[in-house]
């Protein structure tokens, strides 16, 4: 199918504390549909489709979509170009994804995600899908690149960190493509990058998600110490539950089976 990708037509002016960066190119825009990889029938949601520069090609491609936007003068100019669209007026961190997931049909396949996601809120989006990863089968979203790099940054390297663990243990990242700043409209500063997020047939570990972030959280908080010391007020509760190879360690040298095996010390015995 050829994807009409005609920009929308709008005089709308990105507001700087919405973190609007509008994306325009449309190579960029045909990469992120194709990356996708979904089926015309399939439940599809946009966050934050701004002035519908994504939105277009989505809808001419799928049946089933709902666009999610937090500007309401946005959502007046997605009404007047694409009256049949379904876009509701949210904060996509107040999002319900399962009861979008029930409302879309989306079944146990899962909805599929898309959006140029704004940089100041990014990883709490991602955090946002990560928990409702029950309800989503694959997310392709734009974020800063550095953003990007971390998600599938492996032990043992400086992008390495919460992001990393937490992503690749309840998913499964990867580094699309990089996008210049001459994409959108304004510019911004530095590179972007597209992610896929696959959620579908993953393993997950038997460990409280609560604790591990807890643990994570708190080493990476002081990833300069070894593990001994950065966890010590954690390790009070179980004495001499970090095991003998992990106390000298820095918590960018395990990988992130080996901090499940960690929590699991920590808490269980």
């Amino acid at each position: 199918m050829l994807l009409d990708l005609r920009p929308v037509t709008s005089d709308l002016r990105p507001k700087k504390s919405l973190g609007q960066h509008f994306l325009h190119d449309r190579h960029a825009i045909a990469r992120i549909v194709a990356a996708l990889d979904a089926e015309p029938d399939d439940p599809v949601v946009e966050i934050g489709p701004g002035t519908g520069a994504l939105t277009k090609p989505l809808a001419d491609r799928f049946a089933r979509l709902v666009a999610l936007e937090v500007d309401e003068r946005a959502i007046e100019v997605l009404q007047a170009e694409l009256p049949g669209l379904d876009v509701r007026h949210t904060d996509v961190l107040d999002a319900d994804w399962a009861a979008l997931a029930a409302e879309l049909r989306a079944g146990e396949h899962g909805l599929t995600v898309v959006g140029n996601l704004p940089y100041y809120i990014t990883s709490p989006i991602l955090f946002a899908l990560l928990g409702a990863r029950r309800h989503l089968r694959r997310a392709v979203v734009m974020m800063q690149k550095e953003v990007a790099e971390r998600l599938v940054a492996e032990p043992g390297t400086k992008a390495y960190g919460i992001l990393s663990v937490q992503l690749q243990l309840w998913a499964r990242p990867s580094y699309l493509f990089t996008v210049k700043p001459g994409a959108f409209s304004p510019p911004p500063k530095v590179d972007s990058a597209v992610v896929a997020l696959d959620f579908s047939d993953i393993e997950e570990p038997d460990v409280d998600e609560d604790r591990l972030r807890n643990v994570v959280r708190t080493a990476f908080g002081q990833r300069r110490k070894m593990l001994r010391s950065s966890l010590k007020a954690l390790a009070k509760q179980v004495p001499g539950a970090i095991p003998e190879a992990m106390q000298t360690l820095r918590p960018e040298a395990l990988t992130p089976t080996e901090f499940v095996k960690l929590t699991q010390a920590l808490f269980d015995g």
